[in-house]
């Protein structure tokens, strides 16, 4: 038996299970050694696989900790422009995010009459307004904007907004664009209801012009409409923004100044759906003056009934002062087109019917209407002969002879007056007493004389557009005729009756007869009175008084024989007035020479008067267009003016029969020998009959009968003409009856 020490001490011993038994120890070392080889083999291996794992994670770990620090270098670099680089720029870009500006339109101040009545004021209306900053922070365009909102059944015009857009484009970004004026309610409830999808759309009040009574007043008033990119650039309108409303016609353009008012803003803090919640600061506008104007309702109401629907011209005028009481231009127009639907197709339909309409209803005829005056052009060549010495007040007599051979040419008057005195001449507007009259005074000395009572030049009045107009010269004739340029007799004869190259407007002369009947002073027309709050009271600083040197006696032998003219069986007999001793002259203008003219080619009719005769307080001229004779047709309209007038400063007469004693011609004074004629068919005294009774027509149908030629009547556009001599002509018959031409004697 072995022990186990013996086992141990020979290095032997029972083998391990699975151990290489039976083999020589060599071969088992052998084994053993290949073994630990390949174990160490492995493990080397091992090793080295560790290693390079631990190599690529460090290099991962590296480029990370570099993209790391590159990324904060940006970010760094980034905040820096932000915070200092662009600082003011951002923070301006995140206020107008967070803040809005909305601009408060200031309302145009009133217009008075001089009673304080209203005639022009302001009414609140809607509009839809888009944020151009805010459609443009969204990536679209306005235009892309606006047909998005006309698919949703909006209601805007693409035209009126690509030309409010063009306006825009000249304003700041931040500053809100409209796109529709005077919204329909139903688009007014569609965008308030989509607030939330549409911030950029708001809905805002503001004020809009108002002319209650239409085209009353209307070329007075005038009209407002946007400042246009020609405007902007004149000197007058230095300080105004594209968009603005301005003045365009009349009292609101020659005061706009004083009318329009400073506009106001909001600044309001929104969400970022555009929904207001507080407001930060709100600056209110100033609203534009109240502006009291001459004009009397009343008178005006009367002046425009007593038109109707014919074309003409009515004014009314304060002798002492230049204030225009009433003012009427036929046809006219409804201001409110231009203030509230010109932007609406039925409102450009209207405007073009306006612009087209042959008649002009947009040019007052009042200050742009060039007209020859017929016989009320008689006042100022008496005037003119008086004074310079032609005729006296004591020797005025001259022949009618029922007409003037003047060279190979006949022109006749109304009738056989015999030798008249100037003021029977006056009176029964005796053409053949003028026509000597005019050759007896001449051309250049008539020429002078009604330059200097301011004929064929601007009045000055407060009005824009006013024009000049032409009176007889032989220079004028020159120019418009040059075939005939030479001035001869003929000539002389047809421009002392208001014919040929005489064209003047209305208010030239009823400013040149009211200066007359005034003693030679001559006030400018205005229609401003004052100025009201806010500011201090300002009133009408304009008022030059052009005095032309006139004797006492020639002004009252004027005022004496146009009293006749109304109130001794003249021409003018249906302008009387009882208890108003109305003064006047009446005119038909010719048109054509023709024996038979009518509708268009009918005569004008004037008459131009004052009231009462020894004080005027009043002065009124109308002229209404191819009516016919001014004692027919004009001299009622202003017997009615004249009536509103006593019955509003004097009240309503009895209306009884009045005996009145007739005024006394002029008299000799102690420097002066003459002493006035007297009318030889004029009795001292003569019974007025009331207002009442029907005014009886004037002898021998009517005045003149006896004016030549054409009408020297320009359009807006046109230019006026020369008359030639062989149109010229006269007539001896009633005013039903054709008119003679002149004739031609061997």
């Amino acid at each position: 038996m072995v022990s186990g020490r013996q086992c141990d001490g020979r290095g032997g011993g029972i083998p391990p299970v699975g151990s290489d038994h039976g083999r020589t120890p060599v071969a088992a070392n052998a084994t053993v050694g290949a073994r630990i080889s390949a174990e160490t083999s492995e493990t080397m291996r091992s090793m080295e696989r560790v290693r390079g794992h631990r190599f690529d994670g460090q290099s991962r770990l590296t480029v990370i900790q570099y993209l790391l620090i590159g990324a904060f270098a940006v970010l760094g670099f980034r905040l820096w422009s932000l915070q200092v680089i662009h600082h003011e720029q951002y923070v301006r870009a995140a206020e107008s995010n967070r803040l809005k500006t909305i601009p408060i339109t200031a309302p145009r101040g009133l217009i008075l009459d001089r009673e304080g009545r209203v005639l022009v004021d302001n009414r609140p209306t809607l509009s839809i307004i888009v944020s151009r900053e805010e459609v443009k922070a969204r990536g679209e365009s306005v235009m892309d904007l606006v047909e998005e909102l006309i698919a949703q059944g909006v209601t805007l015009d693409r035209d009126f907004v690509r030309a409010r857009l063009a306006v825009a484009r000249r304003q700041p970004l931040y500053y809100p664009m409209v796109i529709e004026t005077n919204a329909d309610p139903a688009d007014v409830a569609w965008v308030r209801a989509h607030q939330l999808e549409y911030p950029e759309l708001d809905v805002i009040e503001q004020p809009q012009r108002r002319y209650p009574y239409g085209r009353l007043l209307a070329h007075v008033l005038g009209y407002v409409g946007e400042i246009s990119q020609r405007e902007l650039a004149l000197p007058e309108y230095e300080g105004y923004r594209p968009g603005d409303i301005i003045g365009k016609a009349g009292v609101e353009k020659v005061y706009d100044r004083l009318l329009r008012g400073r506009d106001g803003i909001r600044r309001v803090v929104v969400d970022s759906a555009g929904r207001e919640i507080s407001q930060i600061e709100q600056i209110d506008p100033v609203p534009g003056r109240t502006i009291r104007l001459t004009i009397d309702l009343d008178l005006q109401r009367v002046a425009e009934q007593q038109l109707g629907n014919r074309r003409g011209v009515v004014v009314a005028m304060d002798p002492r002062t230049g204030e225009i009481l009433a003012m009427v231009s036929h046809p006219a127009f409804d201001p409110n087109l231009f203030a509230q639907r010109i932007t609406t197709p039925e409102g450009k339909a209207e405007f073009h019917r306006l612009v087209t309409d042959p008649h002009h209803p947009l040019y007052n005829r009042a200050i742009q209407g060039l007209y020859p005056t017929g016989s009320t052009w008689k006042v100022l060549v008496a005037t003119a002969a008086l004074e310079e010495g032609v005729i006296s007040v004591k020797e005025s007599r001259l022949m009618c002879g029922g007409g003037l051979q003047v060279g190979r040419r006949f022109v006749r008057c109304m009738g056989a007056h015999g030798m008249p005195d100037l003021h029977r001449a006056l009176v029964v507007s005796c053409d053949g007493y003028f026509y000597r009259l005019g050759l007896k005074l001449g051309i250049r000395r008539m020429h002078d004389w009604v330059k200097r009572l301011g004929m064929g030049q601007p009045t000055g009045i407060d009005l824009p557009n006013e024009r000049g107009g032409i009176i007889p010269s032989p220079e004028i004739k020159a120019q418009l005729n040059p075939k005939d340029p030479v001035w001869r007799d003929f000539d002389t004869v047809i421009a002392a009756i208001g014919q040929g190259s005489v064209a003047v407007t209305p208010l030239q002369l009823l400013r040149a007869v009211a200066g007359i009947a005034m003693g030679g002073k001559l006030h400018r027309p205005h229609v401003f009175l004052e100025a009201g709050p806010p500011g201090p009271r300002l009133t009408y600083q304009g008022d030059e008084v052009v005095v032309v040197p006139l004797h006492q006696r020639t002004c009252e032998m004027i005022r004496y024989s146009l009293w006749g003219v109304v109130n001794e069986q003249g021409t003018g007999t249906r302008a009387r007035v009882v208890g108003f001793d109305v003064a006047g002259k009446t005119g038909t203008a010719q048109v054509v020479a023709t024996h038979k003219a009518g509708g268009k080619l009918k005569d004008h009719a004037w008459f131009v008067a004052f009231a009462p005769r020894s004080r005027p307080e009043i002065a009124v001229v109308v002229l209404v267009e191819n009516a016919g004779f001014g004692g027919t047709y004009s001299a009622p309209i202003a017997r009615a003016i004249f009536e509103a007038y006593r019955n509003k400063h004097y009240g309503v007469p009895r209306p009884v029969e009045v005996a009145r004693q007739a005024p006394s011609p002029p008299t000799r004074s102690s420097d002066d020998e003459e002493a006035a004629p007297r009318a030889a068919s004029s009795p001292s005294h003569r019974p007025v009959k009331p207002a009442s009774a029907p005014p009886r027509s004037a002898p021998d149908g009517d005045e003149h009968h006896g004016e030549f030629d054409r009408v020297i009547e320009r359009a807006p556009d046109e230019h006026p003409e020369a008359t030639r001599s062989g149109d010229a002509r006269s007539t001896d018959r009633a005013e039903d009856q054709p008119r003679a031409t002149g004739e031609e004697r061997p």
